[in-house]
């Protein structure tokens, strides 16, 4: 194996990218009009393009990556996750030209990839499985007869469904119905499979997955297992290994289904299985994987292997190099996906240009996964998440410490992020406890997110911040008296401090005489600042805004602003500035592509209805009417490409 061709892009073309460099291999990226200047392409030996933005005019035409292999040279191909990664033609393919895949083969693929007939095979071979009808359901009315029979709550998905699509929980006879037409409906659109099979749903559900090893001569191992059960409308959001729910008798007994699973179907490769844990502690197979997970890193920081490293030895034709008692389970680690969204308007994607992009330095501890830098583009045309933040500790708790100070210092500008709600996540009781299901973010945001809750102390350490910035910030224009008397705003609170300076110190006295010392460590125009407060250490991100400053720090977000107490009383009488009225016009928020417009100029329509259906990063997002009325305009038509802010729709 001397060239890989990695068939994907982003953050895992660059992380294969950086193991076949150690192991003296060389790599070809491939790229999309979207994808010209990415980071992968600038890390690979070669690049080659394969079409347009559009990842089914590039990334997903076979006869381009095909022809990029003929082109590089390459005699083996990597294909990532997502994509081609599980595609068993693409594999037969390739194996049909002499060209190594590395993952498993064709067989194992369509064996695994059908939901319906891999849940057959695992009940075949004594796997757990989660009660259900065995065959394909043909309509809604048939749907809601096996839901009765079953017993609700049942789950329906779409038999080729992936990613969280085509999956929904029905709760009785209107939903089952409903159910069983969407789930049919996305398979049919998204997999070209409207095949629909229903399922048990197991309450206070877990998401635990094992990760195995096998290679060509019969020989496998399970890598433990992963907590995946953070997710948001199915998707993964927080993973860690281990899981803080297994002990040891029942991570054996997961294992070795798995690997009893793999075997069934001549598994080769790296995969992983997933199963559905309830409460009671019992365990059913969900689904393979057959392919490198998204999360496999946490599976790294605890074992000390590097699975793209044995995915490759293992296609290169070489044996395992371990068996099951020499696999380690070293400390705890947690993984976070940093994605391009705003979960402060309900995770709405969001694209742009990273004006900075700054993670947190890489240790023994920390690691970063990501395919972007500064300058880069965040596209409407994949995936959102911006990179992967690992952290590694002696224990579980260690582990989340780590996290939330490695969250506390990633700095993006450009795109909104989802840091602040990671970072939220890890502070919550329930997840420290380990507390955990897959229902964890719905219970506990069901409106959304809106920042880390204030307590008096927060808004306290957020004032004492702000005043030692703006001292250091006048300083810079002018000489400071020894004292400065403040009074500083942050939501509804107010914090009246007098700072005094002294050479690598601020002296704060509070208005209930609390004294506190802050040494100095910010400088006037840092983005990231460690404070160190009374003894406690924090790491703020601080931003000038037009009154003041933005501080973030430990999933909370305010605005401080700093006056003397005579412009703190002028600013109590200033007016409010009244909101734009926007009831006439809808508007796009966020860029995106129109699939398909649902109202005409002229119909009535209610509050709550559907206007159109706008396609983002992967994701189908619906805009509805705020109220009733009459459609004037219809400014867009399907198919068409819109900015942020545009206007969709006016109303008389």
């Amino acid at each position: 194996m001397r060239k890989i061709l990695i068939a994907n892009r982003g953050e895992i073309a660059c992380r294969i990218i950086k193991t076949a460099r150690r192991m003296g291999i060389a790599t070809v990226a491939i790229y999309s009009d979207a994808d010209q200047d990415a980071l992968h392409t600038r890390m690979a030996d070669q690049k080659v393009r394969v079409g347009e933005a559009a990842s089914a005019s590039s990334y997903l035409l076979v006869d381009r990556i095909l022809h990029a292999i003929e082109a590089s040279g390459a005699d083996a191909v990597h294909p990532g996750y997502g994509f081609l990664s599980e595609n068993a033609a693409f594999c037969r393919t390739l194996q049909e030209k002499g060209i190594t895949f590395i993952g498993p083969g064709p067989e194992a693929m369509l064996a695994m990839g059908d939901k319906i007939a891999s849940k057959k095979l695992a009940r075949s071979v004594g796997v757990n499985t989660i009660p259900g009808h065995p065959d394909a359901v043909p309509n809604a009315k048939a749907a809601v007869a096996i839901a009765r029979e079953i017993g609700y709550p049942v789950m329906i998905k779409a038999s080729a469904g992936g990613g969280g699509k085509g999956m929904c929980i029905a709760r009785n006879d209107a939903e089952a119905a409903e159910g069983w037409s969407s789930a049919a409906n996305m398979g049919r659109s998204y997999f070209k499979d409207d095949r629909v099979f229903v399922e048990k749903f197991i309450e206070q559900p877990r998401h635990i997955e094992i990760q195995i090893l096998c290679d060509k001569y019969g020989h496998g191992v399970w890598l433990n297992e992963r907590e995946c059960s953070i997710q948001r409308r199915n998707q993964k959001v927080i993973e860690e290994a281990p899981s803080p729910f297994l002990d040891d008798a029942m991570r054996a007994a997961m294992g070795e289904q798995a690997l009893t699973l793999a075997k069934a179907v001549g598994y080769v490769s790296a995969g992983t299985v997933e199963f559905v844990v309830g409460a009671d502690r019992s365990f059913h197979f969900l689904e393979m994987n057959t392919r490198l997970q998204v999360e496999h890193p946490v599976t790294e920081m605890i074992t000390g292997l590097d699975l793209v490293e044995e995915m490759i030895r293992i296609a290169r034709g070489e044996p395992l190099r371990l068996r099951q008692q020499d696999v380690q389970k070293k400390g705890w680690a947690i993984e976070c996906r940093i994605y391009a969204e705003n979960p402060y308007t309900n995770f709405l994607p969001s694209t742009g240009r990273l004006v900075r992009h700054r993670p947190p330095e890489e240790n023994d501890r920390i690691r970063v996964d990501t395919g972007v830098s500064a300058g880069c583009e965040v596209s409407i045309y994949y995936d959102p998440m911006i990179a992967k933040l690992i952290t590694w500790g002696n224990n579980r708790l260690q582990a989340i410490a780590s996290m939330r100070e490695a969250l506390d210092n990633y700095l993006i500008e450009g795109p909104k992020h989802n840091i602040d709600f990671l970072n939220a996540l890890l502070a919550h009781p329930r997840f420290i406890a380990g507390d955990l299901t897959t229902a964890f973010i719905a219970e506990h945001y069901p409106e959304g997110f809106s920042g880390a809750p204030l307590d008096q102390e927060t808004v306290r350490f957020f004032a004492i911040v702000a005043a030692c910035v703006e001292r250091a910030e006048e300083a810079l224009l002018a000489p400071l008296p020894d004292t400065s008397d403040w009074v500083v705003s942050i939501d509804q609170e107010t914090v009246s401090l007098r700072v005094s300076h002294a050479p690598g110190l601020d002296r704060i006295e509070l208005q209930d005489g609390t004294i506190l010392e802050v040494a100095e460590a910010y400088r006037p125009g840092m983005r990231v600042a460690k404070f160190t407060i009374g003894g406690l250490n924090r790491t703020v991100q601080i931003q000038r805004s037009d009154s003041g400053y933005t501080l973030t720090q430990g999933g909370r977000r305010v605005k401080a602003a700093v006056r003397s107490h005579r412009l703190h009383e002028l600013a109590q009488r200033m007016p409010q500035k009244q909101r734009h009225d926007s009831a006439k016009t809808v508007l796009t928020p966020m860029p995106g592509l129109v699939s398909r417009v649902m109202v005409s100029e002229g119909q009535k329509v209610s509050a709550g209805q559907i206007l159109c259906l706008l396609e983002a990063m992967k994701m189908e997002n619906t805009l509805c009417a705020e109220r009733d009325g009459i459609v004037a305009t219809v400014h867009v038509r399907a198919g068409e490409t819109v900015e942020n802010d545009a206007v969709l729709f006016t109303f008389r």
